[in-house]
Parts: structure tokens; C-alpha cells; sequence
């Protein structure tokens, strides 16, 4: 057993962090290529943090894990297969995401050969969540939506607050203001936040301890929730260059705008759809959970076990 998980990881090291094939001079291997992939011009500069989180939720899980461990399976085998045919495939075309994309196949088919298939079935989403930190080759068709929608929900946003504004392409422009026009360029689409919020419900989903359809929607709430977010980040700023400094607002509070008010914001509201899935705060209702069974005695001192 020893030597097959060391032979494993050996095996790994050597294909993905040794082996240089990839890269525009053919000097990068899967891991470097990654490492210079996550970056803020692509949209994935959250993905040097998905290592750390895979591995904090599957530490989460450590218990579980010691006490489902059992005989392994052949089975796993398959997956292991899968994966080495994706790398097989990035190793002929030069293309060091296909290879990545197949790592969660070899780490998790070689759990399920060494472990079985219940140290299989709690590894599954932590290893295969490192799809989402894998760089897809381009984001443009969504983020030209991205920027047309957050412009739109900007403007209108605006006139709430009493900002005349007036739209040409995704530039807003003031009507009445003395502030310079503003172009809502690709970094304000929001795809970096949508990319980063998915990470974060992800991540949250799968610890809630909720049922599985309460966790795909508090997981793809990231969608709709990064574009409220996003639309009042903007709207944020036309409104603090119409009413107080148009140079501060262009500059630092859009700068920080995303880390001061979009974040806080979007978690507050994950928080809130996940305390209606539990019924309340998850901190309390955890508390309930582990009080839910209550020792009482009746007349007579027959013991019983009575749900809270």
C-alpha cells in the first residue's frame, strides 16, 4: 500500500511538475504553465488559492475519510485510464489544459483503487472542483455579455440615485454631471468576481449541511448573486463621481470597490440563502442539531430520548 501511493505520487510529480513540454518555448510543464496561467489578465488570478482549498476541504473530511476506508477496487482503475488518456492527449497537442483537466481523474481513481468506493464518493467533489481553476481558453463571448449587462443595470442603477446618465456602446456617459464619461471596460464585466464567488460557493456548498439540490443552488446562486454585486459596485462609483469626488471614484474606490463592498456584499446574500435552506444562522442550527436529542425523565423514571 506504502508503495503504491509513493509510486503514485512519484508518478505525478514527474509528469506534471517535471516533464516540460508545454508553454510558447516548450519549457513549461503542467504545473509552471498553471502557475503562469493564473493571472489577472485571463480572469483566473484566484486560482493560485484553489490548491489550499481543495486541501482544507478535504482535511474537512479527514474522519469520515479514516472511517470509510476500506478494500479498494478495481474499478478505480477505469478513471486512472481517463486520465493518463487526457495527459496522452495534451502530451501530443500542446495543450497543458486538457492534462490538468485530467489530474482529478488519476487522483481520484487511484483513491477508489487503493481505498474503495466510499473514500471515493467523499473525495469526488473536493479533487474534480479543481476543474473551475483550470484557465478555458477564452472568456471573450462572455464577458462582451457580461460588460453589456453590467452597463445596462449600472445606468439604470444609477437613476435611482438620481444620476442622469446616458449609454453609447458600454461607455457611460453623465448627463447633467461634471464628471468624465466611464468605460465599463473587461475587468468590470465581472467575470472575475463571478469566477471567484463560484470558488467561494463551491467551497461553501459543500460543508452546508443541507440536501444536495439545496447545495447545487447555493452554488450556482454564484451566477446571479456576482451580477447584483457587480451591477452595484458600478453603479457605486457613477454615483460617488456624481455627488463627491469623480477622481477618487475612478480611481481608488474603483480599485477597491471590489474587495469594500462586492464581496461583502455577495457573501452576506450566500449567507442568507443558505440560512433559509437551514432554517436559520448555520452556526445555530448546528447548535440545534447537536441538541435535537434530550434526555428527560417521565413519571415513574422511565428514560427516554426525546426530539428537541
Amino acid at each position: 500500500m506504502i508503495f503504491s501511493v509513493a509510486a503514485s505520487i512519484a508518478a505525478i510529480v514527474w509528469f506534471f511538475a517535471v516533464e516540460q513540454r508545454y508553454g510558447a518555448d516548450r519549457s513549461e510543464s503542467v504545473f509552471s504553465w498553471l502557475e503562469s496561467a493564473w493571472n489577472g489578465e485571463n480572469d483566473y488570478e484566484h486560482g493560485i488559492l484553489f490548491p489550499f482549498v481543495i486541501l482544507g476541504l478535504i482535511i474537512y473530511q479527514i474522519k469520515n475519510l479514516r472511517a470509510v476506508s476500506g478494500k479498494g477496487s478495481n474499478l478505480g482503475l477505469i478513471a486512472v485510464f481517463i486520465g493518463a488518456l487526457l495527459y496522452a492527449i495534451s502530451y501530443r497537442t500542446f495543450q497543458p489544459r486538457i492534462a490538468a483537466g485530467g489530474l482529478p481523474f488519476l487522483l481520484w481513481g487511484g483513491a477508489y483503487y487503493l481505498w474503495g468506493w466510499r473514500v471515493a464518493k467523499i473525495l469526488a467533489f473536493p479533487l474534480f472542483f479543481f476543474w473551475l481553476a483550470v484557465p478555458l481558453p477564452s472568456f471573450q463571448q462572455a464577458t462582451t455579455h457580461l460588460q453589456l449587462l453590467a452597463t445596462s443595470l449600472a445606468h439604470h442603477g444609477s437613476s435611482l440615485f438620481g444620476v442622469e446618465t446616458k449609454v453609447v456602446g458600454t461607455t457611460i456617459l453623465p448627463v447633467k454631471g461634471d464628471w468624465k464619461p466611464l468605460d465599463i471596460a473587461t475587468g468590470c464585466s465581472g467575470i472575475r468576481s463571478l469566477m471567484a464567488l463560484l470558488m467561494i460557493s463551491g467551497a461553501w456548498a459543500y460543508v452546508a449541511k443541507i440536501k444536495m439540490w439545496q447545495k447545487v443552488l447555493l452554488f450556482m446562486s454564484a451566477l446571479p448573486l456576482a451580477i447584483i454585486g457587480n451591477a452595484l459596485r458600478v453603479t457605486s462609483i457613477f454615483v460617488i463621481a456624481e455627488y463627491g469626488d469623480a477622481k477618487w471614484a475612478a480611481g481608488s474606490w474603483h480599485d477597491w470597490s471590489g474587495l469594500l463592498l462586492f464581496y461583502p456584499f455577495s457573501l452576506f446574500l450566500l449567507l442568507m440563502l443558505h440560512s433559509v435552506f437551514e432554517g436559520g444562522l448555520p452556526w445555530k442550527a448546528n447548535n440545534k442539531r447537536q441538541l435535537r436529542r434530550e434526555r428527560v425523565e417521565k413519571p415513574g423514571n422511565e428514560k427516554i430520548f426525546a426530539t428537541e
